[in-house]
């Protein structure tokens, strides 16, 4: 079976990754370029993405390492969350004017295996919400503060990067299940305002404007029992010097060191991490599928409460995806970072 929904051009634009970076990508490292658009066969759908997300973990993947996902193939094109409108199908249960999540971004027409779409509802919420606050970073913040660093009623939470896409969930999250006081660090005064202003947080600092440990230890007298780890460097020593005993740990990201090209020294301080007991603990998303109902079901109460706030900052055109992909390594975001191609 097969349906259109509009017709279709004959070829799409997609972006290919053409060398390896060494250190911080390049523009050139990239090129968008053509592909003829096919129709889908049995178990298949043409989607016209909408929406794709750029993500810290791409980064990663453009280096040629075994990672726990796979990296980027040199004239290839890339992939990476995306939502969009499927225009034609060839499986029972999706029709053409249907959207769907699916995991081939980077491009503006993809052909999607349907086993690996899901079908999400533009009158619940913004179809971009479906790649942030409802997507991967919104299960990544809930995951790694609720099941990674065993959060409980009144312990002190600090986050770093709190006002990406993960961050200022998990202190919005930690604030409505109870915790004692929410601290965060951003990179700019502006962000500082908004995450203090709009999110609630108690406490946040601009970690350009003086050590992070002074300014760390300002803003949480009484010490800390969680830290939501988004950056590394100078954040992982300072939280480790003012965490509690029994102290946790998530770690969800490292951006400070993603585009490093030489070896990063650790924190100097790691022999507090025994005499305090702490727990450190890497996370990766997909080990926590299981809590995917409830991450429903709780995060999209507080968004129809109006008790769980976000923002996006939105890229226009498939042919800026590139300078939205180095802007958000350069913190040029607020919340999550997303690339429309139009709707």
């Amino acid at each position: 079976m097969s349906a259109s929904a509009s017709a279709t051009p004959a070829t799409s634009r997609e972006w290919h990754l053409v060398a390896r970076p060494q250190g911080w990508p390049k523009p050139e490292d990239f090129a968008l370029r053509e592909a003829p658009v096919l129709q889908p066969g049995e178990g298949q759908l043409l989607v016209r993405n909408t929406h794709m997300s750029v993500d810290p973990y791409m980064r990663g993947r453009m280096n040629d390492v075994k990672s726990y996902i796979p990296p980027f193939q040199l004239d290839r094109p890339m992939d990476g969350g995306a939502v969009g409108e499927v225009v034609a199908s060839g499986v029972e249960g999706f029709a053409p004017g249907d959207h769907v999540l699916h995991g081939l971004g980077w491009r503006e027409y993809a052909l999607v295996e349907a086993r690996h779409a899901v079908k999400v509802d533009p009158d619940a919420a913004p179809l971009s919400a479906y790649l942030g606050v409802l997507g991967m970073p919104g299960m990544t913040a809930y995951a790694g503060l609720v099941d990674v660093a065993s959060f409980k009623e009144g312990d002190a939470v600090f986050v770093s990067g709190a006002a990406g896409a993960v961050g200022s969930q998990v202190g919005q999250i930690a604030r409505l299940k109870g915790a004692s006081r929410v601290i965060g660090s951003a990179g700019s005064d502006e962000k500082v305002r908004l995450l203090v202003e709009e999110y609630g947080f108690d406490a946040a600092f601009n970690y350009k404007n003086g050590p992070v440990l002074e300014q760390l230890k300002k803003a949480a007298p009484d010490g800390i029992d969680v830290y939501f780890e988004n950056v590394g460097g100078e954040h992982l020593e300072a939280a480790i010097s003012v965490l509690n005993p029994h102290g946790r740990i998530a770690l969800c990201g490292l951006i400070s060191q993603y585009n490093a090209t030489e070896p990063v020294p650790g924190p100097n301080n790691f022999a507090l991490v025994l005499g305090k007991r702490l727990r450190i603990q890497g996370m990766i998303v997909n080990d926590h599928e299981a809590l995917r109902p409830r991450f429903v079901e709780e995060v999209g109460g507080w968004l129809r409460s109006g008790e769980l706030k976000y923002r996006e900052t939105v890229v226009h055109g498939v042919d800026n995806a590139v300078d939205a992909f180095l802007g958000l390594l350069r913190g040029e975001n607020t919340g999550k970072m997303i690339v429309s191609f139009g709707d």
